[in-house]
């Protein structure tokens, strides 16, 4: 069925990459997810946050940018974290984000599942129960799709992102008009001030911030089925990451004022994870508010679709290196897809699910896997902004434009995630904290069984 092969070379182009980028930040499904939480937590400074957050993401995308001109890698970070400060280092990239990844199959596939209630069983939302299973069943399509094929998962990325693209376009257009002039929020320059913000405020925040705009490298972890750059160009996945994040933050920022013009504090608390529809059921008329609905059921599909391919990819090139087992390295002969590496995260994902249906409710689940995410995210993000700094660390001397682009702005951004996470643990609760802390450290029996087979394996060779 399987034997040792290469993933699909030249698959996807640069508007494709560009297009997965956007999609792995699954714009409607984070603005719907995660806007409560951010509101709940700093009010309309939301709007700052999503600012500040957007320009250190875009220097870690910078070092994500410039480090794989080392080599186009599945592995991405973990490739080029490891180039640059080892395998250990490299090998705890990677890990960080696989284990978020796998905690994101339970805060994607749940509002998936919600947001498909709403349509065809409303009574049944607040149903964990209901909503796990929901969310089992969308997880196995997804997955599905992903097995058979980057190109299914391009196809099926550009239909679901266009569609939700025109569904939020209304929204945004809709907002302005009927808001623009009686707002629940009145627009002031206090959202966006920098004066505003305590740093306790700030980190508090960022953290969710973040959230909002992990997956674009994605991108990246795609770059040895992307089509090569010509005459020296830079590689079409590079393009795609800058081009996703340029249109990223200018959308995360629109949304954030449209949720505050439309909705007051108290919707927007109530809405919890469907503010996207809250929005609607205040600018259109049944049943095209339910387009909404459908956008957030899309933009979640396309995010999972994303992650199952980032974590699929990210061991897959692990393994290749004998980093993980090498049985997830194997590739699916006709697919050209790490089958066995997809179908892990597919059982870890639906182990998960079940697991996190007996926590007391969906709003809890959601609550602890978002934060232990983002604390994973800041931690393997901020190692490849270090490495961009120091790999490139004799640019500093150059040109204004490569030392701020090759090392200051990335290196900013890592010690700004650094600060979030060193600031954040102590606010977890005893879950979250297990998720996020006890997620990287598990990374050590891995880490240490990889040793022990990479021993033996010498030690038989050399007998030999």
């Amino acid at each position: 069925m399987s034997k040792p092969a290469e993933l699909a070379s030249g698959a996807l182009g640069a508007f494709e990459s560009a297009v997965m980028g956007i999609a792995g930040t699954a714009p409607a499904f984070s603005v719907a997810v995660t806007t409560a939480a951010i509101v709940a937590s700093v009010g309309v400074l939301s709007v700052g946050s999503i600012l500040y957050c957007g320009l250190i993401m875009f220097g870690i995308m910078l070092a994500f940018f410039h480090l794989s001109k080392i080599t186009p890698h599945a592995g991405a970070a973990y490739a080029w974290v490891g180039h640059v400060f080892g395998p250990t280092w490299g090998f705890f990239a990677g890990w960080g984000l696989l284990v978020a990844s796998i905690f994101f199959m339970v805060s994607a596939t749940i509002p998936a599942a919600t947001s498909t209630l709403v349509l065809i069983a409303p009574d049944l939302v607040e149903s964990p129960g209901w909503v796990t299973c929901t969310a089992a069943i969308w997880l196995t399509l997804v997955t599905i799709v992903v097995t058979k094929g980057i190109k299914h998962a391009s196809v099926t990325q550009m239909i679901l992102t266009g569609i939700e693209t025109v569904v939020v376009l209304a929204l945004i257009i809709g907002a302005f008009i009927q808001y623009g002039g009686k707002p629940a929020h009145t627009p002031s320059i206090i959202w966006f001030s920098p004066f505003s913000f305590t740093p306790q405020l700030f980190a508090t925040g960022a953290l969710t911030a973040i959230f909002f705009y992990w997956g674009w490298d994605v991108t990246m972890n795609l770059s040895e089925e992307t089509r090569s750059g010509e005459n020296g160009k830079t590689h079409p996945a590079s393009r795609g990451a800058f081009w996703a994040m340029v249109n990223l933050i200018l959308f995360f920022i629109i949304m954030m004022v449209v949720v505050l013009i439309v909705l007051t504090d108290e919707e927007i608390a109530t809405a919890n994870t469907n503010v996207l529809y809250a929005i609607a059921n205040k600018l259109f008329p049944a049943p095209w508010n339910y387009l909404a609905v459908l956008s957030t059921i899309l933009s979640t599909i396309g995010t999972i679709e994303t992650q199952i391919l980032q974590f699929s990819r990210s061991m897959f090139a692990m393994a290749r290196d004998d980093m993980l087992h090498p049985r997830y390295a194997r590739v699916h002969h006709e697919w050209q897809t790490p089958w066995i590496a997809t179908l892990v995260i597919w059982g870890l994902g639906m182990l998960l699910l079940f697991c996190s249906s007996y926590m007391p409710s969906v709003k809890k689940i959601l609550e602890s896997s978002i934060l232990a995410i983002g604390f994973q995210i800041c931690f393997y993000m901020s190692l490849a902004g270090f490495a961009c700094a120091w790999h490139y660390r004799a640019k500093i001397g150059g040109s204004a434009y490569d030392a701020i682009s090759y090392v200051l702005w990335p290196l900013l951004a890592a010690l700004f995630m650094v600060f979030v996470a060193l600031y954040s643990v102590p606010t977890f609760d005893t879950i979250t904290n297990l998720m996020g802390l006890g997620g990287l450290l598990i990374g050590f029996v891995p880490l240490l069984l990889g040793r022990q087979r990479r021993n033996v394996t010498a030690r038989s060779t050399s007998g030999g």
